[in-house]
């Protein structure tokens, strides 16, 4: 069933996503905003521990649907698994109005100046697909500032001597210190290090129109009650939905991009909240389904001309699919280190993202958000017992003792890090699922443990009485902040898209979100999406001529 055609189709209303159709409408194009999932609410936070988003065993709150859309993961011995939303190897991202951006931490770093320039800072590194972004930062810097000022930014970063150069400070104060920044911060500086308070998308004070945060424990993972915590779903898309505009339908499963016989694209078809099957017509379409389901769409996206996909021509659609390693230390106190007061991550130093001897970047590191009491089990110590008396007795002691330092280690991309369509396994609506299979390469590791000795030595000088570290292992790393697989660049034989996130073998075709990054930082990688998508959309209207983009 045909739809009222529009100028632009938006599939996926997350970072990426919901700006750029709030800067479509307001420059007066018609906008369809498609989302997967359901526009949860306020009422939707129940402050309970087992809905956490975070403890993944336990399912994901807020989307993917748990039985409709399993994946397949293949792990570094070969075998394959189907794996839910729940399961860890899911790979999981809030399917929602909002994205992750309904659920998330909320950290708002912008990259450095080097993360743009990965293999002219550094070189080649063998067996990776390691390069430069055809974009620097200073392409970025107006649109990091936009995207700090219009949907709120608290902190400050101005003790930070590592930051690149910006032109105005954040628009909110940081929140007051907690008791873990007060044992963290002059132990840092006796280290010689340069400690300052996380950039956050959180009101700290009343920020256009929304009340400031009320420093629950019930953050990550967790609705915002009081809409202090700042997503597209409470920003950009409320304003794309204000201008009349845009129209947002909400369980909406796109099948694939409707292509004409020349291959240009015409519209998307979707299965609707009913499961019946639908189609949008429009003059561009948007792909910001984030890196894992963008690929899927893509290579879903069969035609004559690109009978391996769309976009897919030079094979490089699903490939480098990168997140971030997690290395962190675990300090256990004398003294009580917890309280009470949320989001709980408030300090960090960017001493290590750049400049390490042998390494190939490196990565910030900052203390943790909150562990509510279900996760702290995954904290104790290797050589405390996993279950019995033992067990809880050290929970019972430690868990307000205990302070988590942490930092997501810059991957280094992998040609083999990848998403393919499973041959066999399909979801609810008979779609080809996403196939995650590929492993972490040895210097990712190696730049992981180095940050996790950096976070151990943090905490021995605030006090720690007793330390351990983790580091992850050579599984594929797809956990958090999926990045890679539509990769922007100016050769369409190593990338998918073009700077302008256009797909070289489209025109009316663009991919906006993370999947374009080509190499993924040593940060979160949210704002840099949010300044990304406001670019390209500013692009794209610079040549929007009525029912098309002027090439």
């Amino acid at each position: 069933m045909a739809q009222r055609h529009v100028n632009a189709a938006i599939i996926g209303s997350g970072a990426g996503g919901g700006v750029v159709a709030k800067e479509l409408a307001t420059a007066g194009l018609s906008v369809v905003l498609l989302e997967r999932g359901k526009w949860y609410s306020a009422a939707d936070c129940r402050k309970d521990d087992l809905f956490n988003q975070r403890t993944q065993v336990l399912g994901a709150k807020f989307g993917p649907d748990e039985e409709r859309d399993p994946r397949v993961a293949v792990d570094d011995q070969g075998r394959e698994t189907v794996v839910f939303p729940s399961d860890g190897g899911y790979s999981n991202n809030a399917a929602c109005v909002g994205g992750g951006t309904f659920s998330y931490g909320a950290m708002a770093w912008r990259f450095h100046e080097k993360d743009f320039r990965m293999r002219s800072t550094y070189g080649a590194v063998e067996g990776s697909t390691l390069d430069d972004w055809p974009i620097s930062y200073a392409d970025l810097e107006p649109y990091y500032e936009k995207a700090e000022w219009e949907m709120g930014v608290s902190g400050d970063v101005a003790p930070d001597p590592f930051k690149s150069p910006r032109n105005k400070p954040l628009p909110m104060p940081p929140l007051a210190p907690n008791r873990e920044y007060k044992i963290l911060h002059p132990a840092a500086k006796r280290l010689g290090l340069h400690p300052f308070d996380i950039p956050m998308l959180r009101n700290t004070v009343p920020y256009n129109g929304r009340r400031a945060c009320m420093r629950c424990r019930w953050c990550v993972g967790f609705a915002c009650e009081l809409s202090a915590r700042t997503g597209t779903h409470n920003t950009v898309i409320p304003a794309a939905l204000a201008t009349g505009n845009c129209e947002l339908r909400t369980g909406c499963m796109v099948k694939e991009i409707v292509l004409d016989g020349t291959g240009k694209a015409t519209g998307a078809a979707y299965f609707d909240a009913n499961d019946r099957l639908q189609q949008q017509s429009a003059d561009l379409v948007i792909v910001c389904g984030g890196a894992v389901e963008s690929a899927r769409l893509l290579l879903n996206t069969r035609h004559k001309l690109f009978p391996d996909g769309l976009g897919n021509r030079t094979g490089w659609v699903g490939r480098n699919l990168q997140s971030h390693s997690y290395a962190s230390a675990i300090g256990l106190f004398e003294q009580e280190t917890y309280d009470d007061l949320g989001p709980g991550a408030s300090i960090a130093v960017c001493d290590f993202s750049h400049g390490n001897t042998g390494l190939v970047g490196g990565g910030m590191i900052a203390n943790e958000f909150i562990r509510l009491p279900y996760q702290f089990l995954g904290l104790v110590p290797p050589w405390v017992s996993g279950w019995g008396n033992e067990h809880k007795e050290f929970v019972a002691n430690a868990y307000r003792r205990t302070i988590a330092v942490m930092g997501p280690a810059q991957e280094m991309p992998l040609a083999d890090a990848r998403v393919q369509l499973d041959p066999k396994v399909k979801d609810h609506w008979g779609i080809p699922v996403a196939r995650l299979s590929g492993t972490r390469h040895p210097h990712t590791i190696e730049i992981a443990r180095f940050l996790a000795g950096k976070c151990e030595l943090w905490l021995k000088e605030a006090g720690a009485a007793q330390t351990w570290k983790r580091a992850p292992g050579k599984s594929l790393s797809g956990g958090q902040h999926q990045a890679g697989t539509c990769r922007m660049g100016a050769d369409p034989k190593t990338s998918v898209v073009d700077k302008d996130c256009r797909i070289h073998d489209v025109d009316n075709v663009y991919v906006i979100d993370a999947s374009v990054h080509v190499t993924n930082g040593g940060f979160n990688p949210a704002l840099t999406i949010l300044a990304n998508a406001y670019r390209t959309s500013a692009n794209l209207l610079k040549t929007w001529k009525g029912t098309r983009v002027q090439s």
